[in-house]
């Protein structure tokens, strides 16, 4: 287990952007978009000497980045683009016409970047993480040489969280009243101090990012509105889903069937099947969705949330707690394995949201944290190994389908998890993660995104 207390924001692991892929969009992304403003930051005789900028991607940003949409994501942070308020639709127009190029301009100076200056690296590159984006400013010397004027190498972790070499480390500046790393500490803190869950979760907010209570209980509402939004659109719109694959959207018939079963006991199941399929659909879509803890497990925790919502009835504050239950979960697995599919497999992905909607479920339900750790370690536990293996690179088969099967293995974790004394659980939360890292650092790098093993293979069925 990781030894240094979370400093991780629930505004940081909830992160608003455009689908399809928080690794592969909205971290290619984000790392542009700082790579232009330290590009800003040159001085004006090292920009006259420049000529080109150019991108290298490696991991599996090369080998699916093509079906995520990374090139357009990397495209738009050097235009100055930022995921929560990039429009899709612009997003999915770059890169239409192979022959274009976008001016990115640095001062002075306008650099045309298209196509060309993206590079997909099949090869291996020397790093301590699966994802890893090489951006360069070159120029000529003097002598008329190659120069490297600026160069940064950014690392897409998951959940749209990337790292710069040299600031890998990098954390809260201040400290935290209620520092936690693992689930026994954090329920020690609670005991210690004699704190719910929201209490200690918000005074930890409140010290890491300089919010107010309001801002923060704001700004989770501000969340969820996104997410419902997300699952609203995908339940409206029909047709088919960009890429080769032409899969057809199925959230939209399975609402309608919903509603025509009155009388029937798989109503329940069917609703919460379409929403979180129309979430995950328009994630598919390029459209924006908010990670949780990815943007490919971006249909769990939105479709459970829309279900405690508009069918168990549970006003704002329970499902503001309840968003800071899936929180607590979503950083214990982020600080002590990976969210992350090109580290562990669909399990850091899936597993993890399902694991947090076990946790929001469990605590809008009134239950103590032992049943709340018991129902995320259940909701972990029955998704362990699992493979990533997109076929064609896009976030569509199996990944739509395996947000509802998230979502409907949080609902039976949390039955299973109160149904009986919390204490008769033999495996803790802490565990289950434990074993989580190593069955993802044992998996074959071919069932980590890259699309080289498993459902993959069957792309010339599809």
């Amino acid at each position: 287990m990781n030894n240094s207390p979370i400093t991780t924001s629930i505004f940081d692991l909830f992160k608003i952007g455009p689908g399809p892929s928080s690794s592969h969009t909205i971290g290619p992304m984000k790392a542009a978009f700082d790579f232009l403003q330290r590009l800003g930051q040159l001085p004006e005789t090292s920009l006259q000497q420049a000529a080109d900028i150019h991108v290298h991607l490696y991991g599996s940003l090369s080998a699916t980045g093509k079906g995520h949409g990374t090139d357009r994501a990397v495209v738009a942070g050097l235009l100055g683009w930022k995921p929560d308020t990039t429009d899709p639709v612009a997003l999915l127009a770059l890169l239409k016409d192979p022959a274009q190029t976008y001016p990115v301009r640095v001062g002075e100076r306008e650099f045309g970047v298209g196509p060309e200056h993206i590079h997909f690296e099949r090869k291996r590159y020397d790093s301590p993480y699966a994802n890893t984006m090489v951006m360069r400013l070159a120029g000529s010397g003097p002598d008329g040489g190659p120069l490297t004027l600026l160069e940064e190498e950014y690392y897409s972790v998951g959940g749209g969280f990337i790292l710069r070499k040299g600031e890998e480390q990098a954390g809260s500046s201040g400290a935290l009243p209620y520092p936690y790393g693992t689930m026994k500490e954090l329920k020690t803190q609670l005991d210690d101090h004699h704190l719910t869950l929201e209490q200690l979760m918000l005074a930890n907010e409140m010290a890491l990012t300089g919010r107010t209570r309001k801002q923060v209980f704001q700004d989770i509402d501000r969340i969820l509105d996104f997410m419902h939004k997300a699952v609203r659109r995908g339940l409206r719109h029909r047709g088919i889903l960009p890429g080769s694959i032409r899969l057809h959207r199925k959230a939209p018939v399975l609402y309608k069937q919903a509603c025509g079963l009155a009388h029937s006991s798989d109503r329940f199941l069917i609703f919460l099947n379409a929403y979180c399929l129309a979430a995950s659909e328009e994630n598919a879509a390029g459209g924006i969705v908010v990670t949780a803890p990815t943007s490919g497990a971006s249909g769990v925790i939105p479709g459970l949330t829309y279900l405690a919502r508009h069918h168990f009835h549970y006003d704002r504050a329970v499902l503001r707690s309840g968003m800071m239950a899936a929180a607590a979960v979503g950083f214990l697995v982020k600080h002590n394995a990976s969210i992350s599919g090109a580290e562990m497999g669909c399990m850091g992905e899936i597993g993890t949201a399902s694991a947090m909607g076990a946790a929001f479920l469990t605590h809008c339900a009134g239950k103590s944290i032992d049943a709340i750790e018991a129902a995320a370690e259940i909701g972990i536990e029955h998704h362990l190994g699992m493979t990533c293996d997109p076929i064609g690179g896009y976030v569509q088969i199996p990944c739509i389908e395996r947000n509802a099967m998230g979502a409907v293995k949080a609902y039976n974790a949390f039955l299973l998890a109160t149904s009986g004394l919390p204490s008769h659980q033999k495996i803790s939360l802490d565990a289950v993660i434990k074993v989580m890292k190593a069955t993802g650092r044992d998996m074959s790098t071919k069932y980590k995104e890259t699309s080289e093993a498993g459902l993959a293979l069957s792309a010339t069925e599809c």
